[in-house]
Order: structure tokens, then sequence, then C-alpha cells
């Protein structure tokens, strides 16, 4: 059974987007975010628009939650790109350091330009951009080294831009999550929804919790996806095989099993459970070599 369209453009992201737009000119470099579990449907189809000629730094967020093999394979295809990539936790702090160290090494690109030119130097101006909560203010709160913007593993906590000064050397502007008006890839919007990168508005959570588990069986012959279908029956008491292979059969299962839960709270556990690592680091794209 397919998951139904799912589509997510709430007024306030259109409105930050136009916001955005007026602030381009005035930025240097761009911080894009993307989640690890899904580097290319985190990857906003505008983005190359939106950087005309301005420098690009790639940050892969939440690096703990895919296994070291997955991480490796992705760092590997960026690169095949073209594309350097900095990959971070910015939960715990892990990887921040070298991502202002790269934001200040293209600072200082940008600076040495000005000095040919006879221009004083200047804080590069980032913009740091992203899918909703990919991990952008809890990214900006690390390098400030306090909580200046609100930061929470929801989609849609920041609505308005907002510059925050980071030493002498870099001023960030911290924009909310921005999508495309339509997920025209809905493969990648399923796995926005799963991933909690856009609101529980657009999407059925039963549907998207059986699309899960069809994606779990589907994965486990790849090693370096995380998935171990054990790690599932052992966690919930209820196999994904014989007679509960079928999603629906396995949710209607569990939810019994758990005699507390109907289907939809089945679901949402299901879904919780992955969005917090409890089912082991899963990387729901993988990359092809």
């Amino acid at each position: 059974m397919s998951t139904p369209t799912i589509q997510w453009y709430p007024g306030h992201i259109a409105k930050a987007e136009q916001q955005l737009k007026r602030h381009l000119d005035k930025v240097d470099l761009v911080i894009e975010v993307r989640d690890a579990r899904i580097p290319l449907a985190t990857g906003h189809p505008h983005l190359n628009r939106w950087l005309k000629g301005k420098q690009h730094l790639l940050v892969i967020n939440r690096r703990d939650m895919v296994t070291a093999a997955a991480k490796e394979a992705w760092e590997a295809w960026f690169k095949a790109q073209g594309q350097r990539t900095v990959w971070c936790d910015a939960k715990a702090g892990t990887g921040v350091k070298q991502v202002q160290q790269a934001a200040i090494r293209a600072g200082d690109q940008l600076n040495e330009r000005r000095r040919n030119r006879g221009m004083r130097p200047r804080p590069v101006r980032a913009l740091t951009l992203g899918f909703p909560n990919v991990g952008k203010s809890a990214l900006i709160n690390l390098l400030v080294r306090q909580k200046v913007v609100a930061s929470a593993r929801r989609a849609g906590v920041t609505r308005t831009l907002r510059w925050v000064r980071l030493g002498q050397d870099l001023d960030l502007l911290d924009a909310p999550g921005v999508l495309p008006p339509r997920l025209d890839d809905q493969q990648a919007a399923l796995r926005l929804a799963l991933c909690d990168d856009i609101g529980q508005a657009a999407y059925d959570g039963e549907l998207v919790a059986q699309a899960f588990l069809r994606m779990l069986s589907a994965m486990e012959q790849r090693p370096e996806s995380g998935v171990v279908l054990a790690r599932v029956a052992s966690r919930y008491g209820i196999s994904l095989s014989g007679e509960t292979a079928d999603p629906a059969l396995w949710m209607q299962a569990a939810a019994e099993k758990h005699t507390s839960a109907n289907t939809a709270r089945m679901a949402q556990r299901l879904m919780d459970d992955f969005r917090k690592s409890a089912l082991g680091p899963i990387a729901l794209e993988l990359a092809e070599g």
C-alpha cells in the first residue's frame, strides 16, 4: 500500500523564503546543513540558484545517527561530486569546531580578495540554510557557546531571520527551515516525514510507519544501513517475518502486545524510537558507488 501524497509548505516558510531572498546579497558564505540519515532528501533543489557564486560549506549533521560505513560512503560520494563535507553532531558538539574553522577559512579567502582590492577586512557573513529540523539552530548555539536562538527537535521552531555575531571573524544569519513549495519526489518526502523534518499534519502516521517497516526489510541486506531486524523484534516482541511480515499485521500485533497502545500510538512509538536512535544508527539513504 502506498502512502497518500505528502505535501507541507506552511505560511511561515513561504514568508521566510521571501525574507531570505532579500538578505542573500549581504551574504558571503552559505552554510548548508543536511540530515546524515537522508543527505539527498534534505538538499534543497533551489540551492544553486541561491548560491550564485557564493562560497558553499556543506555540513552533514547527526553523524551519530548513521553507521561509520554509511558516513564514509557518503563522504566519498560527495567528494566525487566535487563537494567537501564537514560532519558533525550539533547535539553533542562533535565536529562543531571543524565547522567553525571551515567557515573562518572561507572568511580568510574573502578578506584576502578584499585586501587585494584595497578594501578593509571584515567578518564573513554566513547564512545557515537547510530544511526544517536538521539542526541549524543547535549548531549556531554551539558555535556561539550560548543559547542565542530557539532550538528543538521538531520542524518549524525558527520562524524569523536573525543575525548572530561569532567573535570577530563571523556573523551568522539563522534562517527558518526552507522547503520547496512542492515535494515532487514522494520517496524523499516519506524520508522527511520519518526524520521529523516536516510537520506531522502533512502525513498519516500509521501509513508512514508501515512504509518505514517495508523500508527496513528492504535495507537489511545492506550492512552500512545499520538495519538489524532482530533489534526491532527484540524491542517490540514482534518479528517482522512469517505471519507478521506484512507491516499492517505487524502494527496490529505490536499494538495488541503493548495493550496501552492502539495502532496509531504504536506507529508514533516506532517513529519516535527511530528518531532517537533506539533502533540503532540507521541511514535511510545510502550512497551508491
